[in-house]
């Protein structure tokens, strides 16, 4: 019998090997990715996909920024949208089988301290001139080694809006794609009116909120390494196998996984097993099927 399991695929996995972004080398990407997750389904584990998509919002916002004088730019959570739809789309086509997407929107806390103080980076490097030209429109710049780039807030993924509609078709047997880029940011007025917030969720972090939501047994963070290293970068790196959530907790409070790249994986994969999910899975995408039978990644278990 198959288990239920959610993957949280990178955003750069919906990019060429060198990073090319254009319409062929995102559909061959998606393409590639998708034959592993097919090779689950046919094992008979019932899946539902996330995805990253920080390349193509990237892109999105050049664009807004290059056209600006032309038509009139649209705000971050309408570039979430719209490649939740465009990549949900190639995970489709590649799929061809009983499957769906869901643009999905996830609440967050307007009063989160996130807000105060901006740190995520979007976009491509810009000159100091450029970027000062756009902070007098209302966004935050900071500099960079490479130069200035613009900078949101990611605040906490408080809940998946759409959870429902996506357990429901899950339950009728469809592998969903949904939540993409950690899914669309939205926050309540004071008068309890959804709407649309500047911010990136992180993906993995809104991936652990989604597994929970469509009760998954297994979150697999499929990113560009076989899994997670204690002490990356010293004499002393050893990869991480299978671990406790306590000793994993320890582990992370030490310092061992840099923030920007495998720290909120390991977040994600803590938080789902300590909030009841059997295991959490870190490593790469083409070894996502010896993951689940615990011959690969870091496997992380209460």
């Amino acid at each position: 019998m198959g288990e239920r399991v959610l993957i949280a695929l990178g955003g750069n996995a919906m990019t060429g090997p060198d990073g090319g972004a254009s319409p062929g080398d995102q559909r061959r990407a998606v393409e590639q990715a998708v034959r592993h997750v097919t090779a689950l389904i046919a094992d008979g584990h019932q899946v539902t996909l996330t995805h990253g998509n920080g390349p193509q919002v990237g892109n999105l916002i050049l664009k807004n920024q290059l056209a600006a004088h032309v038509v009139p730019p649209v705000p971050l959570d309408w570039c979430g949208a719209q490649t939740q739809a465009t990549i949900g789309t190639l995970v489709l086509n590649a799929l061809d089988g009983r499957a769906a997407v869901v643009v999905t929107r996830t609440l967050v806390d307007p009063a989160d301290p996130a807000f105060q103080d901006p740190v995520k980076p979007i976009g491509r490097y810009f000159s100091e001139a450029e970027a000062r030209r756009f902070e007098e429109l209302g966004q935050t710049w900071r500099r960079f080694d490479r130069g200035w780039r613009r900078v949101v807030a990611s605040p906490e993924p408080l809940e998946i809006l759409d959870a429902p509609a996506i357990a429901a078709l899950v339950a009728a047997g469809f592998t969903v794609v949904a939540a993409g880029g950690g899914g669309v940011p939205v926050a309540r007025d004071a008068e309890g009116r959804l709407g649309g917030i500047e911010a990136v969720i992180d993906k993995d972090l809104a991936a652990a909120v989604l597994a929970r939501d469509v009760r998954a047994t297994v979150l697999v963070i499929a990113t560009d390494v076989p899994g997670a290293v204690v002490g990356f970068g010293t004499a002393q790196a050893r990869p991480l196998g299978a671990v406790t959530a306590a000793e994993l907790r320890v582990l992370h409070a030490a310092g061992h996984f840099a923030g920007g790249s495998m720290g909120p994986k390991v977040e994600a994969a803590l938080r789902f097993v300590e909030q009841g999910g059997d295991r959490s899975v870190i490593t790469s995408l083409e070894n996502i099927g010896a993951a689940l039978t615990g011959e690969s990644g870091t496997v992380v278990r209460k």
